[in-house]
């Protein structure tokens, strides 16, 4: 969001293209038990998420929808920022009074279904409360797990490259499907040689970004039980990514740090970067320039390792109400009019009813349904692999420590041995 997403903060990742103050803090409300009933056969169900205040006010009236449809289900609502939704839920899970429904993503199903936390929706599916039908490319993947259907998503995205036209046209560069990484390099060089600007914002830290190269080649970032490379392979890209920030390249992660909450492509020092694709919409928001979305660069010509990732909603295997949660469930990422609510805020929307309803009448919305409906016909495709337990620790580590090594504070080959050891204590939880 990911995983809308894997994936929104940027304590838990670049590669999401926010930050964690641009979330907001939302006020939390509802915090009773699990889902309870009434006399008169009222049930309340309790759904948390998070995000920032326009989101909470966008759920909220497609919650008004939703219980003017089914009067006999009530919906108490609660949302925090990232980082606090984490260690609220991490709290009630571990007392066993999870919400009902929740908003997920990819790297922490396997987590909480090894906890038991988790309740498989299949039963629901079977039983037609809740419906499989009519997701876009396959989306309904990235929620499946070990044969359980865990999440469903409510929008997609998948990785781009964010260019800023305005630099990219003087330097004579038009970035095209199946371009390689030879190529985007030798743009990045380009760029700094006649621009005079950074070619990219900081790209070895984003695991996202680095588990489409490995999947070019024929790994990935992941396997189902825990890393998907070795050592070499992370020695190669780090050692690569380093040279090119001291050659000046990539813009200089002090710099990098100084221009937050802004990002460096918007604030000017640099001409791309790569996101997750519905989370461009922030650069026209930040910058002076035009920005568009260019193809991943490949390793052969062909395979840009892309698939989508997803927000998504899962519920708790302690509901009381399994069959209301389903129905809520069904609604938010099916229902037209609530796609036409929601717009892109958590992805493209993941339906085709949703999908169609919603007529984005912003360029750079236009742009982000234009670029995942390109990627999709392009044939490039795959199916995420699901994350291992520990995943999201592991995400956070590999952040972290490239950040360390891109400013010379760790060496290299010291990074990528913390690396492992950080993960291998990550994944044996």
């Amino acid at each position: 969001m990911g995983n809308n997403g894997s994936v929104e903060r940027r304590t838990v990742l670049k590669a999401a293209g926010v930050s964690v103050a641009a979330l907001g803090l939302g006020a939390a409300t509802g915090c009773g038990g699990s889902g309870s009933g009434a006399g008169d056969g009222t049930v309340t169900i309790r759904y948390a998420w998070w995000g920032a205040d326009e989101r909470a006010k966008r759920i909220n009236r497609s919650i008004e929808l939703f219980e003017k449809k089914y009067p006999k289900i009530k919906v108490q609502t609660d949302f925090q920022d990232y980082v606090a939704f984490w260690e609220k839920f991490q709290t009630q899970a571990a007392g066993g009074n999870p919400p009902d429904v929740f908003q997920n993503a990819v790297g922490f199903l396997r987590k909480y279904d090894k906890r038991g936390i988790l309740l498989d929706l299949k039963s629901q599916i079977d039983s037609g409360n809740l419906s499989l039908k009519n997701f876009r490319a396959g989306v309904e993947k990235v929620g499946q797990v070990d044969g359980k259907q865990l999440g469903i998503p409510v929008g997609s995205n998948t990785m781009s490259l964010v260019v800023d036209e305005k630099v990219f046209e003087k330097a004579g560069i038009q970035p095209k499907q199946g371009w390689t990484w030879d190529e985007y390099f030798a743009a990045l060089k380009r760029i700094h040689d006649t621009q005079k600007v950074a070619g990219d914002t900081g790209y070895f830290a984003i695991m996202y970004l680095y588990d489409l190269y490995l999947r070019q080649n024929g790994k990935a970032f992941f396997t189902k039980d825990g890393l998907g490379f070795g050592e070499a392979d992370l020695t190669e890209w780090w050692t690569d990514g380093y040279n090119r920030v001291k050659a000046g390249i990539i813009t200089d992660p002090k710099r990098v740090e100084q221009d937050k909450p802004k990002s460096s492509l918007s604030a000017g020092h640099a001409a791309s970067e790569f996101t997750w694709d519905n989370f461009t919409v922030r650069y026209t928001a930040e910058g002076d320039s035009t920005y568009g979305l260019a193809p991943i660069p490949t390793t052969d010509g062909k395979q840009t390792g892309q698939y989508l990732a997803s927000l998504m909603l899962s519920a708790s295997a302690h509901t009381k109400h399994p069959e209301e949660v389903a129905r809520f469930i069904d609604f938010m990422v099916h229902d037209p009019e609530v796609g036409r609510i929601m717009g892109y805020d958590r992805g493209i929307l993941a339906t085709t009813e949703q999908f169609d309803a919603f007529k984005p009448s912003d360029a750079p919305s236009k742009a982000i349904s234009q670029y995942e409906q390109d990627v999709a016909a392009a044939g490039v495709l795959g199916t995420i692999t699901p994350h291992p337990a520990g995943a999201d620790t592991v995400e956070s580590a590999f952040l972290r420590i490239g950040g360390d090594m891109s400013q010379g504070t760790t060496k290299v080959s010291d990074a990528v041995k913390q690396f492992f050891s950080e993960a291998k204590t990550a994944l044996a939880v």
